[in-house]
């Protein structure tokens, strides 16, 4: 049978002559100059139902003849934010791309029965910290994080932190550049980085680094400005994603001159500004809204994109007029958009502007035991608070910001995204960066955000309804995919959704049961999310029954052309 299928094929698809002859037995003999076959006569009936049974086969079972896939993943609630797809489907990868979406039986190396769960894009973080070091991108992958990227305050020198990460990278990796990076090196020339990235780097007590913070409250003359644009734009041709923009830990240093300097290079080639506004407060003259509109004003005349980073906690009480107003720019063709994390404390250094007694108290609503001292997670006294900055400014602290329902609103308006500020954790008993990959979980000391963001909005849609779990995903995954891809950054143009041909980067959850399990419970603070069983990045499982692999490192850079 096979001979004649073999035969069939050639005879269907070539466009050879072929010569006929009758031998001494009467068979009827073509020959050309790739092949020769006999047939008898009564045999080319058989050949034509031998072709017209194969045709039908493919029809009926048109994967016994199928290629087989990297991976499949099985019996799966498909949902895709972009095309509002939302069904039971078999998903096949191929070659990091997923190949087939699909109701038919398909096979691969590999296979996840998904029966039960969510398979949706992997989610993108563009608030991310400590996703440039291994247990950073440990505690991203449990959470579903698949593109954890430092936009708010950037890296710098720009290459220097893509070569670090080029093949050893489990997670995809990106960068702005940085402005508060790039200002303390022109301030303080002495400065040289060692990760690369300001707040990795303030956990490090070496002095030989030369970090002193000097750009938080220096204002730069005419020259020092121009070097600092100068070094924005080189940074842009390395190939940053935007121009990270923190003036918020530099309120008294960073001039206007500077923001207006910014967003003008960032619109020229196409990208955004990611911000971290200027003021925390309730209160005028410097109300957390006016440093919204700072910025607003500066899109407004320039162009380029603009992502206000972590509002709520800068807007506060006036959180809800806030995100009606940048509503309204956005309906006025700007394209500015607003990130919130789940939760109503933030983390930050004890000597950050907004933090200062005359601030936090009268214009923040809160007094120093709100405050809670990063290494002994104990709250601080005004006599704690004053030792600590005369001694170690850069000490780590959470502090109390908006009350929980401005919260919820405020990630339940419909065009906000997620993201999760993840801080650096340092181990409880040392005060070292939490950083190698099998750092321990429960010695993980800090912020609770670094490790369950993602499962925590999961668990609000599960149990108190707070948005459609579409929504949901769209505002972890294909909504900042979107933004990004509108902002010059092409690459997110196959991220953030489940659809043919597009990057694998798939999460699959359990709706039931995923849960955030980080707390600010001593102990608690790094534990990692659960209920997300299966992570894949760019088609290779990286987590695999609710365990990272070790030794996968399949995470692309997102980065821009280097000109």
């Amino acid at each position: 049978m096979l001979f004649f299928l073999e035969v069939s094929c050639l005879l269907k698809i070539s466009n050879i002559s072929y010569v006929a002859s009758i031998d001494s037995c009467g068979n009827k003999k073509y020959t050309s100059r790739y092949f020769m076959v006999n047939i008898k006569f009564n045999a080319m009936r058989k050949l034509r139902i031998i072709i017209l049974v194969f045709i039908l086969a493919c029809f009926i079972y048109p994967n016994v003849f199928a290629q087989d896939y990297d991976i499949v993943i099985l019996n799966g609630r498909v949902m895709d934010p972009e095309t509002n797809l939302d069904a039971t489907k078999n998903i096949g990868i191929k070659d990091g791309k997923i190949s087939v979406i699909t109701d038919d039986e398909i096979e691969g190396k590999e296979s996840i029965d998904a029966k039960g769960h969510v398979v949706c894009p992997g989610f993108i973080d563009l608030h991310q910290h400590i996703g440039s070091i291994p247990f950073g991108q440990k505690l991203a992958l449990r959470d579903g994080v698949t593109t954890p990227l430092e936009c708010e305050l950037g890296a710098y020198p720009l290459s220097s932190f893509y070569d670090k990460l080029e093949g050893k990278s489990i997670t995809n990796y990106g960068a702005t550049i940085s402005l508060p990076s790039i200002r303390e090196e022109v301030l303080n020339p002495k400065y040289k980085s060692d990760y690369f990235t300001i707040p990795l780097d303030m956990q490090i007590q070496d002095e030989s680094m030369f970090l002193k913070l000097v750009n938080v409250g220096t204002k730069p003359n005419k020259e020092q400005r121009e070097k600092i644009s100068e070094l924005l734009e080189k940074g842009l041709k390395e190939g940053a994603i935007g121009i990270g923009n923190p003036v918020g830990y530099q309120t008294k240093g960073q001039t206007s001159l500077e923001m207006i300097a910014a967003q003008k290079i960032a619109a020229k080639y196409g990208l955004a500004t990611f911000l971290h506004g200027r003021f925390s407060s309730n209160n005028p003259p410097e109300s957390g809204i006016l440093s919204v509109q700072e910025a607003i004003a500066n899109v407004g005349v320039y162009g380029g994109g603009l992502l206000i980073q972590h509002m709520h906690q800068q807007t506060l009480a006036n959180t809800d007029e806030a995100l009606e107003f940048v509503d309204d720019a956005r309906k006025n063709g700007l394209k500015v958009q607003v990130e919130i994390y789940p939760y109503n404390k933030g983390a930050t250094i004890v000597a950050a502007d907004y933090l200062v007694p005359e601030n936090y108290g009268p214009n923040m609503g809160h007094d120093y035991s709100d405050i809670i001292e990063q290494a002994n997670m104990k709250p601080l006294t005004k006599e704690r608070y004053e030792e600590l900055m005369k001694t170690n400014p850069k000490a780590g602290v959470i502090f109390l910001g908006i009350d929980d329902e401005g919260l919820n609103r405020s990630l339940a308006f419909p065009s906000t995204f997620v993201g999760s500020d993840a801080f650096p954790l340092v181990h409880s008993e040392t005060g070292a960066l939490a950083e190698d990959f099998d750092f321990p979980y429960e010695k993980a000391q800090g912020h609770p955000r670094a490790s369950g963001t993602h499962a925590r909005v999961l668990k609000m849609v599960r149990e108190d309804n707070l948005v459609p779990l579409m929504l949901a995903i769209s505002k972890m995954s294909y909504m900042p995919a979107k933004f990004m891809q509108e902002n010059g950054v092409e690459q997110m143009a196959r991220k953030g959704r489940i659809q043919t041909g597009m990057d694998a980067d798939i999460t699959i959850f359990d709706p039931s049961t995923v849960t955030d399990n980080a707390t600010f419970d001593l102990g608690k603070n790094g534990l990692p999310s659960t209920g997300i069983p299966y992570v894949i990045v760019n088609g290779v499982l990286v987590v695999k029954d609710s365990k990272v692999l070790d030794g996968l490192y399949p995470g692309q850079a997102i980065r821009n052309k280097v000109e």
